[in-house]
Formats: structure tokens, C-alpha cells, sequence
């Protein structure tokens, strides 16, 4: 008797880094982490763990020969202030521990509850990829690892109890993804010495066994022969990942029968490219418990480059509308319309957008510009939105036909679109989380202004031009007849009454601002001239005057002849006697000639001698 073992075993090449088309694969460095933080509706302080959760990871642990230190995967732990850890998954001297420490007011102060988990196991320190999933309910907590339970043992896993969190005010946390956030010291720890490419946390809820089983295996493996082609005596065995296939058994034909049917199956939407090796050795046990191994057969699978699927979007990049469309709310997308080309074969129904996002150019003014999506779709489908000045975002994996149906129901209101002459809008979807990105759709929005027609609005702003009376004014203007202007004049013209009008007004205007100011020029001038020419008359009367006025300063000789004197005394007595007695005869004098002869007779009396007046020399003076 003999029998027969054959093990088939499909290997991945640990050098692949599977971040091209397929899944993501982060390398963390020692002081390097990937930080972001969930949204916790739950949580009053917005921290809580949910007593009910699983947090799934893919990873590869590089140990080191150093001291043990702590290798952080993820971390939920306070922002500042203190180095508390809320929440925690992290390697310890080849174990894998969850922290979960409870807040002041889920517990008791006084009681003691489960606060750590630790788990040793050799997949922790063995530098290959692995696959764990943490199922939390509270107070137990259950371990997958690559898909199979973890079978408990005594002190395996170590339980460890605490007291629940002590209250902090203002306190808000941070998650972290390869590292854990040391509030107090503002900075990184326990930084993840490894490689991750994979992270979920399901909150409120656990995750069903075989979910776990499945999202480990089912990505790409070996496919196993149904289990009614076994025969008798033989078996059929694999490991938790499905790399390796050991069939055992007596059945020669039957063994050569199911190795055949074996086959290789990669469920990746986009596998990453490359080759895989598949190795087959065989060990044949003879009697007297001898055995012979056969030479192993190599061969190897290559992976192709899968085709990259193209999104398009189409749709009528230019819209006009009036004032009144805009204040009643446009369909922004109305026509657009997203396709997928990929291969023939491919469904489009398959494809799956995960978001899609709308920026507006400029941003929007909120006092009177704002969007309305279709709500009660959107929460019907599972789809989130996320909307500020510079636009929107919708995500969550849903089928193109739906994100058609919401894109098409987006409407944009303007209160005021006078102020704008277009308005320019951008749309891009992607799928897979952001790898496939679709072209970049530009929808313009034209604001048709209303035009005012020249035949109507000339006339009636000429008849009602106002007239000024409250001045009176010599500038006098003549009103002509209108004029009819040729065909083809006024179609240049067209739509350009009114500004022909302001232009006409602005000319008068400026016409009779020309002419007063001409006017007041010419005055300024003349007055000028008259008061230059006064002042020069002025000034040659003043030296004509000077010259008569001017006194002689040469000496003067005056010659008396005493002669002469003495003969008009002697003239003078008879000339004295007829004046009196013309003076008798004249009543309106006779009041002066008698006092004058008084104070003759007066003086003679007293015998003073009488003056005698000095009379003109007519002869020559002698300058």
C-alpha cells in the first residue's frame, strides 16, 4: 500500500505593493501617521466608543530586535490638556492588545470593568500580511484573525479591569490611523512600524462571522474541488487564506482528479498586475512507512493590467436665462448625463460613483445664492451631502442611474442676479474612493439682462426732459424738428437708445458749461483792460498837478515908492466923505458906515495917528 499527498501552493511575491489599481497599501515610518476623525454622533463629548463594535485591519507588523515597544495601528485619544487614550489597537512584545476604557458617565465611578484585551499569538511577530478583526460587545470582545476565531486558552487572552474615565471638561479627542495623539505634549507616539492596507470600524454593531470569513478569502486564493468528487480514504484540506491546498488520500486517479480541478480565482474589481507563483510537491509514502518525495513542479499565474474604466460626463455646458428663472430656482444638470466605457463584456451596473462634487467659480454669496438637493432621495439611498461658499459634495457608493437622478434634481437660486453676468459651475464624480476620476464638466450659467428698445424710450424721456425754471438764464436753445434716420443707421443702432439719449444730454450740458465759461473769460479780460487804462490816466493827472503846484524857491525884492503913498492918502479923504453920505442915502449900509466913521472920529480924537495902508507897486519886479 502507498499513499499519496500532493499540497498545491499558490504564493504572492512579498514585494508587491498593492497601491496600484487594487487596494491601497500605506508603508508607515517610524515618525510618519495618517490622521483623520470619524464623526461620532453618539457621543456626547464626542469621543464614546460604542459598546458595540468591530474594527477590522490588514496588516504586516515588522518586528525589531530592540526592546519590545508599542507599535500603535490606530488610536482615539484627548487633543490637549492630557495624554488620555479612549480607544486603542496596538503590538506589544508580539501581542496584539484593545484598549477600550469607558466614559465617567456609562459606569459607575466605583466598579471595575474589562478595559484591556491581550492576545499572543505568533501571526503578531511572523512579518506577514495578516488579516485581524475586533468584534466588541462589550463586556467581551472576540478576535479574528485572517478570517478564523481565535481559540481561547487559559490567560490567553489577558484580561485586564479599570476604572472608567474621570470627567473633563472641554476635552474633545483624536483619532489616529498608524501613531496615537500625546495631547499634552503636542505631539506623536507609539508610532506603527509595519505596513496597513486596510481599516474599518463598524460602530452600534457587530459584524457576522462569516462577513469576517469572507472579506479575508474571497478577494484572491485558490478555488477548492466540490466536496462530493472526494472518494473514500481521501481528504481534502486548506488554510485560513486558501494559498495552500493539500490533498491526501489512496485513490491515485481520484487524487490526480481533484488537483486538476483546483484553480486560481482573483474577485478583485482591479487586481493588482503581476505574477503569481504556484508550486505543487508531492510526497509518496511507501510501505514499511517509507516515503519518496517528488521533484516540485513551478509554474506561475500572471495577473494582466485590467482595463481602467473612463468616466464621462456629458450634458449642455452653456444655459441662458432671465432674471425671473433664477429667482424661481434652475436644474443645474438637467441634461447631464455620467457613462463608464470600459470593456464589452463589463456591465455599467456594476460601476459604482462615490461621490461627486460641484464648485462654484466665483464662490457663492450666501446672503442670496444657495442650492436645494432632493433630500428625501438622497436619505432614501444612503447618500450624504456636504455644502459651503465654494459648493458641494455628495459621496456614498451608489449606482450611476442614482447619481444621475440627484445631480438632475440640483437646483440653484439667485435672488439678485443682477449682479452677475455668468455664473461657472464644475462637476467631477470619481469612483473606488477617489482612483477613477471622470472628466472635469464646466456648466456656465448666462444672466440675460433686459435690453430697453430706443424707438419706445426716446420719446417719452424727451418729452418729460424737465425745464429749470428756478433760474433765468440768457442762453437760449432752439429745438429742432426731429429727423428720420436711415434703415440701416438705426439698425447699428439698435439696443443703443438710451445710451444715445445720455450722450445727447451729457453734450448739452457740457456745451453750455463751454460757453459760460468763455464768457466769463472774455469779462475777466476786459475788466482787465478798463481798470489798467484807468490807472494810467490816473497817474499822468497826478504828475501834471505836481508840476503847477510845485513853489518857487528863489528869493523876492519888493521896492515901495513913497511918493505914491503919500498921494493916495490925500486921494483917499474926499473918496471917505462921499461914501458917507452915499451911505446916508443906502439903508442897508448905513449900520456899517456909521460905526466905520465912530471909530474915525474916535481915533482922531484921541489923537493917535491913523495907519496907513500899503499899496502895489506896478513897476517892474526883478527876479
Amino acid at each position: 500500500m502507498y499513499q499519496e499527498e500532493s499540497e498545491l501552493c499558490i504564493k504572492k511575491n512579498q514585494n508587491i505593493m498593492y497601491q496600484e489599481e487594487s487596494e491601497l497599501e500605506y508603508n508607515v515610518p517610524a515618525q510618519t501617521a495618517l490622521i483623520f476623525c470619524p464623526v461620532q454622533e453618539s457621543a456626547p463629548n464626542g469621543h464614546e466608543v460604542c459598546p458595540q463594535m468591530t474594527a477590522m485591519k490588514v496588516t504586516r507588523y515588522m518586528n525589531s530586535m530592540g526592546p519590545p515597544m508599542q507599535s500603535t495601528l490606530s488610536c482615539n485619544a484627548d487633543d490637549h490638556k492630557m495624554n488620555r487614550h479612549h480607544y486603542s489597537i496596538f503590538v506589544r512584545n508580539c501581542r496584539l492588545i484593545l484598549l477600550l476604557r469607558r466614559e465617567f458617565y456609562q459606569e459607575r465611578p466605583s466598579v471595575f470593568r474589562p478595559a484591556e484585551w491581550r492576545w499572543k499569538m505568533p501571526e503578531v511577530c511572523d512579518n506577514q500580511w495578516h488579516h485581524y478583526a475586533v468584534s466588541v460587545n462589550f463586556p467581551e470582545s472576540t478576535l479574528y484573525v485572517d478570517g478564523q476565531q481565535f481559540k481561547i486558552q487559559t490567560n490567553n487572552p489577558d484580561i485586564v479591569d479599570d476604572w472608567p474615565l474621570h470627567p473633563a471638561k472641554e476635552i474633545n479627542t483624536t483619532f489616529v490611523v498608524g501613531a496615537c495623539w500625546q495631547g499634552k505634549d503636542e505631539k506623536m507616539a507609539f508610532n506603527f512600524r509595519g505596513f496597513l492596507a486596510g481599516l474599518s470600524i463598524l460602530r452600534g454593531r457587530t459584524e457576522n462571522s462569516e462577513v469576517l470569513a469572507c472579506l479575508h478569502r474571497c478577494k484572491e486564493g485558490l478555488e477548492v474541488p466540490p466536496a462530493d468528487l472526494l472518494e473514500p480514504g481521501m481528504e481534502l484540506l486548506t488554510n485560513s487564506d486558501l494559498s495552500e491546498v493539500t490533498v491526501e488520500g489512496n485513490s491515485k486517479s481520484n487524487l490526480e482528479d481533484l488537483i486538476s480541478r483546483v484553480g486560481y480565482v482573483n474577485s478583485r474589481e482591479f487586481p493588482t498586475p503581476g505574477r503569481r507563483s504556484v508550486q505543487i510537491s508531492t510526497t509518496v509514502a511507501c510501505a514499511k512507512s517509507k516515503s519518496v518525495k517528488v521533484p516540485p513542479v513551478e509554474a506561475y499565474i500572471m495577473v494582466l493590467q485590467p482595463e481602467l474604466p473612463s468616466i464621462t460626463i456629458n450634458g449642455t455646458p452653456n444655459l441662458a436665462r432671465e432674471y425671473e428663472a433664477f429667482k424661481q430656482g434652475i436644474q443645474l444638470f438637467a441634461s447631464v448625463s455620467v457613462l463608464v466605457s470600459q470593456d464589452e463584456e463589463a456591465n455599467a451596473l456594476d460601476h459604482k460613483l462615490d461621490s461627486c462634487s460641484v464648485q462654484v467659480y466665483p464662490p457663492l454669496n450666501p446672503d442670496h445664492e444657495y442650492f436645494k438637493l432632493p433630500i428625501s432621495l438622497m436619505t432614501h439611498l444612503g447618500i450624504h451631502h456636504k455644502e459651503n461658499k465654494d459648493g458641494l459634495v455628495i459621496f456614498g457608493a451608489d449606482t450611476i442611474h442614482n447619481y444621475d437622478l440627484i445631480l438632475r434634481q440640483i437646483v440653484y437660486y439667485n435672488r439678485k442676479p443682477a449682479y452677475y453676468l455668468n455664473r461657472a459651475f464644475k462637476l467631477v464624480c470619481s469612483e473606488l474612493n477617489g482612483r477613477f476620476v471622470s472628466n472635469e464638466y464646466i456648466q456656465t450659467l448666462t444672466v440675460i439682462h433686459p435690453r430697453a428698445e430706443p424707438g419706445h424710450e426716446a420719446e417719452p424721456k424727451a418729452a418729460l426732459e424737465p425745464v429749470n425754471h428756478a433760474q433765468v438764464h440768457d442762453h437760449k436753445v432752439e429745438f429742432k424738428e426731429a429727423k428720420v434716420r436711415a434703415a440701416e443707421f438705426m439698425d447699428n443702432e439698435l439696443g443703443g437708445g438710451s445710451e444715445a439719449i445720455a450722450k445727447t444730454t451729457a453734450s448739452h450740458a457740457v456745451a453750455i458749461i463751454i460757453v459760460v465759461c468763455v464768457g466769463f473769460l472774455v469779462f475777466m479780460i476786459v475788466l482787465g483792460v478798463i481798470r489798467i487804462r484807468a490807472a494810467h490816466h490816473r497817474s499822468r493827472e497826478t504828475r501834471d498837478e505836481d508840476q503847477e503846484m510845485a513853489w518857487d524857491d528863489s528869493s523876492l525884492t519888493i521896492i515901495v515908492n513913497p511918493m505914491d503913498q503919500i498921494d493916495q492918502e490925500q486921494a483917499a479923504r474926499p473918496l471917505n466923505e462921499d461914501e458917507d453920505s452915499d451911505s446916508s442915502d443906502d439903508g442897508s449900509s448905513y449900520r456899517d458906515d456909521g460905526e466905520s466913521s465912530e471909530e474915525e472920529e474916535d481915533a482922531a480924537a484921541a489923537g493917535k495917528p491913523k495907519t496907513k495902508e500899503l499899496e502895489w507897486d506896478d513897476s517892474t519886479l526883478n527876479f
